[in-house]
């Protein structure tokens, strides 16, 4: 996978320059991302009724995707059936990432990469073997995150103005 495109979002009016000096390394992002336990999901329906929920799920560095799975009747899988717009941000909110992007279904050999990489995760936190909890894993509606972009900034007064970057795929 090809690192995404750095560069400095539009927010002048919290002080933030043009100047790409201190932009974040997509790498910075891709540590906090492998590194969160609880991620917060942002769905919304097909009339943009949106919908937050905190969520276990793994960034998959080999495949520049997020993933996780979930109960087939969650609002979250509901709403990602009727608009795949979703937003995942880590738990950390000093040293945040924001991930812009696509979900699609995963099923099948398809889901294998997720299967095995939600399940060396979390296998010990769920009181199950790693082959249990990826048993459990294929029972799961899997959905993947395809990323557009996203956004890192570390929310201190001395950095906010200074690492605040927008990474874009395309």
């Amino acid at each position: 996978m090809t690192a995404p495109r750095s560069e400095r979002p539009d927010m002048a009016d919290y002080g933030v320059t043009d100047d790409p000096e201190g932009l974040l390394s997509w790498s910075w992002a891709e540590e906090r991302l492998v590194g969160t336990r609880n991620f917060w999901l942002v769905t919304a329906n097909a009339t943009g009724r949106p919908h937050s929920m905190p969520v276990w799920g793994v960034w998959m560095p080999d495949r520049g995707r997020w993933g996780a799975g979930f109960a087939a009747s969650a609002r979250k899988v509901r709403n990602m059936r009727a608009n795949a717009q979703v937003v995942v941000t880590t738990e950390n909110s000093v040293e945040c990432v924001s991930v812009e992007g696509q979900a699609i279904a995963v099923t099948g050999d398809e889901a294998e990469p997720l299967v095995a990489a939600w399940a060396d995760k979390y296998f010990e936190e769920t009181g199950q073997g790693r082959e249990e909890t990826m048993a459990f894993m294929r029972e799961s509606n899997m959905w993947e995150v395809i990323p557009d972009r996203a956004f890192g900034m570390i929310e201190t007064p001395e950095q906010c103005s200074s690492a605040a970057t927008r990474w874009v795929w395309k």
